[in-house]
């Protein structure tokens, strides 16, 4: 769950002055020490990714950074000036605060349990920050200020958060679906997140919300406009089109569900498109967003036409 490793294998292939040798290693060596301190939450977090089916993804963020710097290896050999260490220090106490409420925080309850691990993960990578900003130079912090805000991921959200999200998700998806039903004439009268229509009543639960796919598609926009984009505002364009298509494709599946039921009949709620249709809904939400992707990348380019890629290789 660390990049120390990935850091060490980099240095190898790098041609560096010795001062910028000097301030890799001592970074590495930072990384090194954060992973051993944290090292029981970085093995507890990982254990609740691979029973997570919501934080699965957490697993791969490290790797995902770690490949990130490496992709732009060629850009790290230049350090530039270090920043005030105020900037450092700000942030390693902001990093110790976290660490604080981490071990203050109880952990017998599953939820309890997912609170202190976001307050773990987020004190880890604020840390490896503080470490970046106090130890590497401008230059080098632009290129990997990505791919170390990236290990913000490494943290599930507190339970309040996941939460409110997912209610965010589960109100404006039966909105979605209502629209639908309305714009194909279907008689359906809705009531928050129930509905009832002809002969049948549904109610769109916490777990039709599509939290899962819609941080798994969220991400993806964020690492694939990091690959594909050089601009920012289009990589911001490209992370913000994943709410709606998100709630597009939840109001779809409710609206797919509901038809089903009136057309066929009420035992359509336990079909298989119900219980096991997500990974559908999602690849279909994958075109309008690979299409708004295309577009954003054949706009980079025509600005920038000197450069196909915005990645080092």
């Amino acid at each position: 769950m660390a990049i120390a490793p990935p850091l060490a294998i980099l240095l190898t292939r790098l041609t560096l002055t010795p001062d910028s040798l000097n301030r890799w290693r001592r970074f590495g060596a930072a990384i090194a020490l954060l992973t051993l301190a944290f090292c029981i939450p970085l093995y507890q977090v990982t254990r609740f990714a691979l029973q997570s089916n919501l934080y699965s993804h957490v697993i791969l963020v490290p790797v995902i950074s770690a490949y990130l710097i490496w992709l732009r290896r060629g850009e790290l050999a230049e350090q530039g000036r270090v920043l005030p260490p105020a900037w450092g220090v700000v942030t390693a106490i902001a990093g110790a605060g976290l660490a604080a409420v981490y071990l203050g925080l109880p952990h017998s309850s599953s939820a309890e349990f997912q609170n202190a691990m976001a307050a773990a993960m987020y004190s880890f990578a604020t840390l490896v920050g503080a470490a970046a900003l106090l130890l590497l130079g401008r230059q080098t912090l632009k290129v990997i200020a990505f791919p170390l805000l990236f290990l913000v991921f490494l943290a599930p959200f507190p339970l309040p958060v996941e939460e409110a999200f997912e209610g965010f998700l589960q109100q404006y998806s039966a909105l979605a679906a209502h629209a639908l039903f309305e714009a194909t004439g279907m008689p359906v009268f809705r009531d928050g997140t129930y509905f009832r229509l002809p002969g049948f009543s549904m109610h769109v639960a916490p777990e039709c919300s599509g939290i899962h796919s819609s941080i798994a598609l969220f991400l993806t926009s964020l690492v694939g406009g990091q690959l594909l984009l050089r601009s920012p505002w289009r990589r911001t364009i490209l992370a913000a089109v994943v709410l709606p298509i998100a709630l597009a494709r939840n109001g779809l599946r409710v609206f797919v569900i509901g038809e089903l039921c009136v057309r066929i009949g009420p035992e359509m709620i336990d079909s298989y498109i119900h219980h096991h249709g997500g990974p559908i809904f999602f690849a279909l939400s994958l075109i309008p967003f690979s299409l708004v992707l295309l577009w954003l990348v054949k706009a980079d380019r025509r600005a920038r036409p000197d450069s196909a890629s915005p990645v080092s290789k």
